[in-house]
């Protein structure tokens, strides 16, 4: 009872724990607006006219990742669904990866279903465990973990850069007295994400860590998986936006979205190298600098506004040369794609 008034109180005081519907509610009343304008609820399908819903849900990322020039992005395959674990083995060693590697889903948002993979027999566990075409994607050992949100007019030659975000996984420090029990319970982010913690680890509970000592908790950059957002967008200048415009050029129909990446340093980043883009999402994409837990939830919603206002100027621009908006009947057939995706994710045991 104790834990659950902490965990009420944690997520009460921090907008950034709230759930989704409560944190856009406001801004969905602008959404209606721009709705009205476009003549269409599904106007931001025009926004990125070469993926799949422009990227607001259920969109493939193997797709997306076909559109990126190999460069870019670290070494993945697809695994279909019903591979067999010697086939799944060979596409291994043909694409030469080498553990730990990442599996996701390849439909799927949030860090649902994501997971570090140290051996070909947690692989063998994850193939048995899910029943849904995932990626097998090389482990990025670079340090920096950043969101850049890069949007452009489709009249326009170059581009901006709206958001950058640092991601802080997820751990603990120690102080040479307290337990790693002990730490994790004093430690409000990973208090929360205690259950995703014991999935994801094999902790020795009441091991005490040296001073100043880190531990990793969650290797992922999801703030649903525990990650804490700051608010980088103080490093924007020219030279990080030509590299994003230099590299939006080469995917073809790109206007508004969200790369995922990680990178050495800044000044590397800014140099266009010792970057690799773990994903790259479309219309869904979040301005993820909101989730600072500084910034405030009335000045979250005026950024979130500016985004919607420039995801709809570049699906009016799209759809006034040809691209289609998504249908309501393609749309309800692709929510119900989805809802059965996610209920049958899981093999009977």
């Amino acid at each position: 009872m104790k834990n659950n008034l902490r965990r009420f109180y944690i997520k009460l005081t921090h907008w950034e724990y709230w759930p989704m519907w409560l944190v856009y509610f406001p801004v969905m009343f602008y959404y209606l607006y721009l709705s009205i304008k476009a003549k269409s609820f599904f106007f931001f399908s025009a926004a990125n006219p070469n993926i799949e819903t422009g990227g607001m849900f259920f969109e493939s990322k193997w797709d997306i990742f076909k559109t990126i020039p190999k460069q870019y992005f670290p070494n993945t395959i697809l695994i279909e669904k019903g591979t067999a674990l010697n086939d799944i083995k060979e596409k291994i060693n043909i694409a030469k990866l080498s553990f730990p590697i990442i599996a996701k889903p390849d439909r799927g948002e949030r860090g649902w279903c994501v997971k570090k993979i140290n051996d070909f027999q947690e692989l063998e566990n994850y193939h048995e465990q899910y029943n849904f075409p995932y990626l097998l994607q090389a482990f990025i050992e670079y340090p920096m973990e950043l969101s850049v949100f890069y949007y452009k007019n489709p009249k326009q030659e170059k581009g901006t850069i709206t958001s950058v975000t640092y991601k802080k996984l997820l751990t603990i420090t120690g102080d040479g007295n307290h337990t790693v029990a002990a730490l994790i319970n004093a430690n409000d982010r990973a208090f929360l994400k205690k259950e995703i913690i014991e999935q994801n680890n094999q902790l020795n509970d009441q091991h005490i860590l040296k001073p100043n000592e880190e531990l990793l908790l969650v290797p992922y950059g999801n703030h649903s998986l525990g990650a804490c957002f700051y608010d980088y967008s103080h490093i924007i200048d020219k030279k990080l936006v030509t590299v994003f415009d230099d590299l939006s050029k080469k995917i073809d129909g790109l206007y508004y979205g969200r790369y995922d990446l990680r990178c050495q340093n800044i000044n590397d980043l800014k140099e266009g190298k010792n970057f690799l883009i773990v994903e790259l999402n479309g219309s869904g994409a979040e301005p993820c600098h909101i989730y600072d837990p500084k910034f405030k939830y009335w000045k979250a919603q005026k950024v979130l506004a500016q985004h919607y206002k420039m995801m709809y100027e570049a699906a009016t621009i799209n759809h006034k040369q040809g691209v289609p908006y998504m249908s309501l009947k393609s749309f309800l057939a692709t929510k119900k794609a989805e809802k059965l995706f996610k209920e049958n994710a899981f093999k009977a045991v």
